[in-house]
C-alpha cells in the first residue's frame, strides 16, 4: 500500500476482549489520546487475514477511563463478539483529521534517516512514546533512538522521498 493512497488502511487498535453478554468488545487503542479510536466509524476489522468493514453502533469509556468498549453492527451476543478477539482495527487514511497536513507515526515508519552530513543512520522501524516526547527507533548501520524534536534533532521530514534529516552525532566505531 502506498502512503499517499486515500483509502490506505491504518491500524489504530485491536479487539482484546469481550464485555458483557450483549456483544460489546474491549478495545486496545494505538491512538493518542486512547479514546480517539471511538471517534471513528466505520472500522475495518482484520480477522483471519481478511479485512471487513464494520459500523460502530455505540462506544463507551469504562472504569475511570481505563477500558474502551464498542458495540459493532451485527454483533449481538457474547459468542459473536468472541470471534473478533485479537482482530486488528483499522481506519482509512481519509478518516484522519487533516491527513495531508499532519505527521502521523505510520508515515514515519520506513523513512531513511540521515545526518546533516549525509551519513545514513538507518530506517525508522517504530516510535516510542516517552512522555516528554516521541522517539524514533532507527535500525541500520548507525541505528539509534532519536528524540522526535523538530529543529533541535529533526531538521527535515520529506514524506514523499521517505527521508528524515537529523542533527545527530554518529558514534565512532571501535
Amino acid at each position: 500500500m502506498s502512503n499517499s493512497s486515500a483509502d490506505e488502511k491504518i491500524v489504530v487498535g485491536q479487539i482484546n476482549g469481550i464485555f458483557g453478554v450483549q456483544g460489546w468488545v474491549k478495545i486496545f487503542s494505538h491512538t493518542d489520546p486512547r479514546a480517539n479510536i471511538l471517534d471513528y466509524s466505520p472500522w475495518w476489522i482484520r480477522c483471519k487475514g481478511e479485512w471487513k468493514q464494520v459500523k460502530v453502533l455505540d462506544s463507551k469509556v469504562q472504569q475511570g477511563g481505563k477500558t474502551l468498549v464498542a458495540l459493532l453492527e451485527n454483533v449481538h451476543d457474547r459468542d459473536l463478539a468472541r470471534e473478533f478477539m485479537g482482530c486488528e482495527i483499522a481506519i482509512e487514511r481519509s478518516q484522519l483529521v487533516n491527513p495531508a497536513e499532519e505527521l502521523y507515526w505510520i508515515d514515519l515508519i520506513g523513512c531513511q534517516v540521515s545526518t546533516q552530513e549525509g551519513i545514513v543512520l538507518g530506517e525508522v522501524t517504530g516510535l516510542v512514546e516517552t512522555g516528554a516526547h516521541d522517539v524514533l527507533r532507527v535500525e541500520g548501520p548507525h541505528g539509534d533512538l532519536i528524540p522526535f524534536v523538530m529543529d533541535e534533532f529533526i531538521r527535515s521530514v520529506d514524506l514523499d522521498a521517505k527521508q528524515i534529516v537529523v542533527n545527530w552525532e554518529v558514534e565512532a566505531e571501535q
